[in-house]
């Protein structure tokens, strides 16, 4: 079994397997974005001409007044950190290397392309919706893990489910269109920790990406590390408002690169819930935003077949577009 980075000295070395080709972590801008920040609480219109806006745009936003309550997002925040304090024989019957595995502890895993590994420790939960039994397939330490996980997917699930109803309505599709099948899968959270790493510089926490599901809703660290792909360039995201989820959009709507920086100095650990479709239904342009003129630019496979595709070619945009283009 791989050593957790968490548990590793932090004066060490940084392993060759960790560096990337210069040309694979190219330096972030000099500048930063602030995310636009959107209160859900305003009048619907209002929200939905503002989350539409900004998925065209950048493909990230912030959103505020969201329904989850602020006790349900610290508790999730020190659980998280909590658990990637423990000793890693209390974490070690958790880890796995199976990608196929729904629960599982990993550690500097690499896509099938390449053989550069990155700096970060993730801990995946499979959620059911509700979550019912599936919570009895997670880690059983820290004693409140599973309790306080509970309380915190099922909300977070509601707000992107809302989210995706007002995207349907912004562009012209029936609210209820993600419902179903279509948000049928489980809930996916990865708590990604990345230790301080000894040479930040040379290594990435996680590569270049597009997030392979409907929606991602991020629970910031405070520690800044997120940089988005923007115009050519890489720019840093500024810190997160507080008790504020950042949204990725997955075209009308950008399914916009990212990736994460390590820290010398400080941990940083976010929270990601990724709302996933059913395994074995077709995805596929909307039939109702189809037609003369503006015909389909990619093919329609199944959930599964995509998945096995984006995890072949890499994750990156452009790989992933020319997998599926017609």
């Amino acid at each position: 079994m791989a050593n957790l980075l968490s548990s590793a000295p932090t004066h060490a070395t940084l392993p060759d397997c960790f560096v990337f080709p210069p040309d694979q972590r190219p330096p972030a801008s000099s500048q930063a974005v602030s995310l636009p920040v959107i209160d859900l609480s305003r009048g619907r219109d209002e929200v939905r001409r503002a989350v539409l806006d900004a998925g065209k745009e950048l493909g990230f936003f912030q959103v505020v007044n969201h329904g989850v309550s602020p006790e349900a997002i610290r508790d999730m925040e020190a659980v998280c950190a909590e658990f990637f304090r423990l000793p890693a024989e209390d974490k070690v019957g958790f880890y796995s290397e199976d990608t196929d595995k729904p629960n599982r502890l990993f550690s500097s895993t690499t896509y099938e392309l390449g053989g550069e590994k990155y700096w970060r420790d993730c801990l995946r939960l499979s959620c059911g919706s509700p979550v019912g039994d599936t919570k009895n397939n997670w880690p059983d330490k820290p004693q409140k893990l599973r309790e306080v996980v509970e309380k915190f997917v099922g909300p977070t699930r509601g707000v992107g489910m809302e989210l995706l109803r007002l995207l349907c309505e912004g562009m012209g599709l029936r609210p209820d269109y993600f419902e179903g099948d279509l948000t049928g899968g489980d809930v996916i959270i990865n708590v990604n920790h990345y230790p301080p790493c000894p040479a930040p510089g040379l290594t990435l926490g996680l590569p270049p990406h597009c997030d392979r599901n409907l929606i991602t809703l991020l629970l910031q660290s405070t520690v800044p590390g997120l940089q988005v792909s923007y115009k050519g360039d890489w720019i840093n995201v500024e810190s997160a408002v507080p008790n504020a989820f950042v949204i990725a959009t997955n075209g009308v709507l950008k399914s916009i690169e990212h990736r994460a920086m390590t820290n010398a100095a400080l941990a940083r650990t976010s929270v990601a819930t990724f709302i996933m479709p059913a395994a074995d239904i077709p995805i596929g342009p909307a039939e109702e935003l189809l037609g003369e003129g503006n015909p389909p630019r990619y093919r329609t496979v199944t959930f599964d077949e995509f998945m096995r595709v984006y995890k072949t070619v890499g994750a990156r945009r452009e790989s992933v577009e020319k997998a599926f283009k017609l």
